[in-house]
């Protein structure tokens, strides 16, 4: 028997309320699925993952891991981690080589498992995390996903032919919808092309950066400063883990500094921020810069500061490489030093972050008659965003953020978003008063 409800029963006042719970409802459930996520979190709850995650922290790639979305990480349970090939690998290997190989492991897509099951046989080529590195050759930083249409296996490889390093799905271990999967397999997974022999036996570098760049007898200023900063003692334990990549200004570059911006003069707590903001947490050799996936890097500055901010835009304009900060674009002059895993390039000019050194900061300060603070601190006009810039990938290219999956902003989006529907919903409810 059918049950029919009038419509003329429920007041307009009544309809108001209901509507609004809904919309609060979903507003809600929005923000709570788009709220900060963080991978080594999830991986505490398996005990059978205890050691990748580990791995995961101690090569500095799990900073990495919170900073994409989505992804589906395939993670080794502490069994077949311990047993060889994998364990030959985590045993021989340094930080930074084994960081590139995990970096191997995060897939720059999501896949449920009804996704990995229609997989077709022929295959899917999906981008990885060491692909954006711009550290590999061609698509070899991308792996192939097939499936078994006998046996619904899965298994995952290099595209190159004849791969010796594969890996078999062996379970789900968790999947947030459209955000991440996290997949057990049964060992590490080498990309093809990965040169295991010389990472094995390259000595630990221990580079005096401060000495290096005195040797280069067109850095003196800078060396000053990091020594006076103590930062420099920070970026030299940075070697050990993925290494790092230092763009230096020349003695001439900060001749050069407008007679506004007051370098010397900022806090010290400022001026060691500027210092990381020339450097990225990552080896990159000039070959790698050239052909960077992600045009928008993160530096050092970054990971004190907080999502999206004191980044760099690397790319390449007239045959060099070149270096944008929003108010200042610079270019890479010469190779002061280049052994994995430090790389240190000299720059033409002082890189300015605007964060401190644009409109209105404090590290600009305005000469008599000068109606804008920093007008002499202008952006280049061929200045790519990263959207138009060579190399732009999309959703494989998102800003670093802080950990968790989403950005601040996001969150701070959510928000705006719920304030939006409560006002419509306010003025629906008004309208149907009136009635």
């Amino acid at each position: 028997m059918a049950i029919s409800v009038s419509i003329s029963h429920i007041t307009p006042i009544t309809l108001f309320y209901l509507l609004l719970l809904l919309l609060l409802s979903s507003t809600i459930t929005t923000t709570t699925t788009t709220s900060a996520l963080n991978i080594t979190s999830i991986l505490s709850s398996f005990q059978n993952l205890t050691s990748f995650s580990s791995l995961l922290c101690s090569t500095s790639v799990a900073p990495d891991l919170t900073r994409r979305d989505p992804v589906t990480l395939l993670a080794v349970p502490n069994s077949y981690l311990s047993t060889s090939p994998s364990s030959d690998l985590t045993r021989r290997l340094p930080p930074s080589s084994l960081g590139d190989i995990l970096r191997y492991h995060v897939l720059l897509q999501y896949f449920s498992w009804s996704d990995l099951r229609q997989i077709p046989p022929s295959g899917v080529l999906v981008t990885t995390l060491l692909q954006t590195t711009g550290r590999v050759h061609s698509n070899f930083g991308a792996v192939n996903i097939t499936r078994d249409p006998l046996t619904n296996s899965i298994t995952i490889q290099s595209p190159a032919p004849f791969s010796p390093s594969n890996v078999t799905v062996l379970s789900l271990i968790k999947t947030l919808p459209y955000n991440i999967t996290i997949l057990a397999v049964d060992s590490l997974l080498v990309p093809y092309d990965f040169n295991l022999l010389a990472s094995e036996t390259r000595p630990p570098l221990g580079l005096n950066i401060t000495k290096a760049l005195i040797d280069g007898h067109n850095f003196n200023v800078a060396a000053s400063m990091l020594a006076a900063s103590g930062v420099v003692d920070e970026f030299e334990s940075d070697e050990g883990g993925a290494g790092i990549t230092l763009f230096v200004p020349t003695d001439d570059a900060f001749g050069d500094l407008p007679g506004n911006v007051k370098l010397q003069s900022l806090p010290a707590d400022k001026k060691a921020v500027v210092l990381k903001f020339h450097v990225l947490h990552s080896y990159y050799p000039l070959g790698s810069l050239e052909s960077i996936v992600n045009p928008v890097q993160p530096t050092l500055a970054t990971e004190d500061n907080g999502a999206g901010s004191f980044t760099l835009n690397i790319s390449r304009v007239n045959g060099s490489v070149a270096i944008d900060t929003g108010i200042v674009q610079a270019s890479v002059t010469q190779t002061v030093f280049d052994q994995n895993p430090v790389a240190i390039f000299g720059v033409s000019k002082v890189l300015l972050p605007r964060e401190i050194f644009g409109k209105d900061s404090a590290g600009v300060t305005s000469k008599p008659g000068n109606a804008v603070v920093g007008t002499t601190v202008q952006p280049p006009e061929t200045s790519p965003s990263p959207e138009n810039s060579a190399g732009f990938s999309g959703p494989a290219s998102h800003l670093s953020s802080p950990p968790g999956f989403r950005e601040e902003i996001t969150s701070k989006g959510g928000r705006y978003r719920m304030q939006s529907c409560i006002v419509t919903v306010c003025c629906i409810g008004l309208v149907l008063v009136k009635l």
